[in-house]
């Protein structure tokens, strides 16, 4: 799944709407939530590893195991 930058964008608004009504300090209750949005859209991302991370395997052709051997570089989308 893709980030979703308007689902986030929409949760800090109404984030922003509901705060404006408190009648008292409410900046950690803020920083909760805010944090809990960001926490929420990052995880929603869809890791991609590039192909051709190397690996070492053993066993016999029919029931392999392995891992890699080398550090992958992946994107977030």
């Amino acid at each position: 799944m893709a980030l979703n930058k308007p689902v986030l964008k929409n949760g800090i608004v109404a984030l922003l709407t509901e705060m404006e009504t408190k009648n008292v300090d409410a900046k950690e209750e803020f920083a909760t939530q805010l944090s809990n949005l960001i926490d929420a859209f990052v995880k929603s991302g869809t890791v991609t590893v590039s192909a051709g991370i190397a690996v070492t395997t053993a066993g016999t052709a029919t029931a392999q195991t392995g891992a890699t051997t080398a550090t992958g570089t992946g994107t977030i989308s």
